[in-house]
């Protein structure tokens, strides 16, 4: 086998507040960017301002500084970690989603031919999908152009990444649309909702629990997005 058609893993680590909090298996690309990213997603920040974040001089991980109320916060919420669907085990949320997700402007998503051409761009910038087919992609878009895009091993890192690009710009992440390449999760689902998120759409499909989750957060999923048939799920609050 070539190294082209190889996937380059490696752990990352990181700590909040000198307690671990999280270890990635990713691909090594803007791990700054997911290391912010999961951070918001994870409701320990709402901008860049609320963390200082370290890396480590010696190994592949972060030492991240936040304001202990906010830190609190998030472990009050007594939040189990558990095997997701693909990606490892992740923490999960046990409250109603709907507590926990921010009210944001949640806005239609564009028409069929529109998406289709927003995902050739974004199949055209994945180097390493071309290169391996292994790998996922995640972009932010205003619905006519890409704002940021990022690609990883982990369909939530790509996402986590894509935040992190948006959280470190101090670009807009509420009423956005979201490309993924892979199936929408319930995770996936909940990071794009806490985010603001107004539509996220993937060519796969979304799994119950996150069509659940985008209808009590009042956002959009789109299934099938590059074929001919596209399926719009929980629409409404």
């Amino acid at each position: 086998m070539s190294e082209e058609a190889v996937v380059e893993e490696i752990p990352v680590w990181l700590e909040v507040n000198g307690v671990p909090a999280v270890t990635w298996m990713c691909t090594p690309s803007l791990l700054e960017e997911l290391a912010v990213g999961w951070l918001s997603g994870e409701g320990y920040i709402t901008s860049v301002d609320d963390v200082r974040l370290r890396p480590c001089g010696t190994d592949m991980g972060f030492w991240a500084t936040i304001d202990a109320e906010r830190v609190d916060a998030v472990r009050r919420e007594n939040r189990r970690p558990v095997l997701a669907s693909g990606c490892g085990a992740v923490p999960t949320f046990l409250a109603d989603p709907a507590t926990q997700i921010p009210e944001a402007p949640r806005g239609p998503p564009p028409e069929p031919e529109a998406l289709r051409r927003l995902f050739k761009v974004l199949f055209g910038l994945g180097e390493r999908y071309r290169e391996t087919g292994g790998i996922h992609a995640a972009a932010l878009t205003d619905g006519s152009e890409l704002l940021a895009h990022a690609e990883d091993i982990g369909r939530h890192n790509a996402v986590d990444k894509v935040v992190g690009i948006a959280t470190l710009s101090r670009t807009e992440l509420a009423g956005r649309g979201l490309l993924v390449t892979g199936r929408i999760s319930a995770e996936l689902a909940f990071k794009a909702a806490r985010a603001g998120i107004a539509w996220v759409a993937t060519p796969s499909v979304p799994s119950t629990l996150a069509v659940e989750i985008a209808r009590r957060a009042g956002m959009v999923l789109v299934g099938r997005a590059v074929s001919g048939q596209p399926r719009h799920h929980g629409v409404g609050r």
